[in-house]
């Protein structure tokens, strides 16, 4: 039997569409720890900024769960890694640098703001309410609620929404919270703007991009005397 292109491209679509719609159930165990795994996998991919083909590293996969030997010899997977991870490092290179031009140009706009102090190291700072407790040293452990958000408002930690105030050391965090908790007093409250080189700097964190400006708004609780 004869078959145009046209014929051809129903036939795909309707094998497409038949994959699509016999979606597998997760109805045991087994499949519902290879679905978290594969969840896992993903966010991992996805969260490195790592473009990949979902189809071919299903088909990957499989061939590996049915032990069929690899599509590709050793050295071919190793320069098809070596050339993405080229590809990521770049990439990454190329938003830290943007990101770090987008942080200057929004600190210089932003101590001109209503209330906003700049410390020598370059942090910046609204006083929102004035405590009336100890304040703390470097050497001191702290209790603290605190929301962080990046300058567009994508939250990326909050203690308020875990229900439960954070402790630390007030020497063992970024270098804009330990210069800020060490300007407060227990029952104050700051909203800081912590440049990059007082954050993570050039080092990217789950849900904070390398050379990113920290918003925090932080409630001093307590304040406990180092050993």
């Amino acid at each position: 039997m004869k078959m145009n292109r046209f014929g051809i491209a129903i036939v795909c679509s309707v094998a497409l569409f038949s994959q699509v719609g016999c979606e597998k159930k997760l109805d045991t165990d087994q499949k519902k720890a290879s679905y978290a795994i594969g969840q896992q996998i993903g966010q991992n991919l996805k969260g490195q900024n790592i473009d990949f083909d979902p189809e071919v590293l299903a088909m990957s996969m499989k061939d590996v769960a049915a032990g069929k030997p690899s599509k590709l010899k050793p050295e071919e997977m190793q320069a098809a890694l070596q050339k993405l991870q080229e590809g990521v490092n770049k990439k990454q290179m190329e938003l830290a640098e943007k990101n770090l031009a987008d942080a200057k140009a929004f600190l210089e706009k932003n101590k001109s703001e209503a209330g906003v102090k700049v410390t020598p190291s370059g942090l910046q700072y609204i006083v929102v309410a004035e405590g009336k407790g100890k304040t703390p040293t470097v050497k001191d452990t702290v209790k603290a609620h605190y929301k962080g958000v990046l300058t567009n408002g994508q939250q990326f930690d909050s203690s308020y929404d875990r229900g439960q105030p954070a402790e630390f050391p007030v020497g063992g965090v970024i270098k804009g919270w330990t210069e800020a908790l060490q300007m407060m007093k227990v029952g104050g409250k700051v909203k800081l703007f912590i440049p990059p080189e007082l954050g993570y700097g050039p080092s990217a964190r789950p849900g904070i991009p390398a050379n990113s400006v920290l918003v925090f708004d932080v409630e001093l609780l307590d304040v406990k005397a180092g050993k």
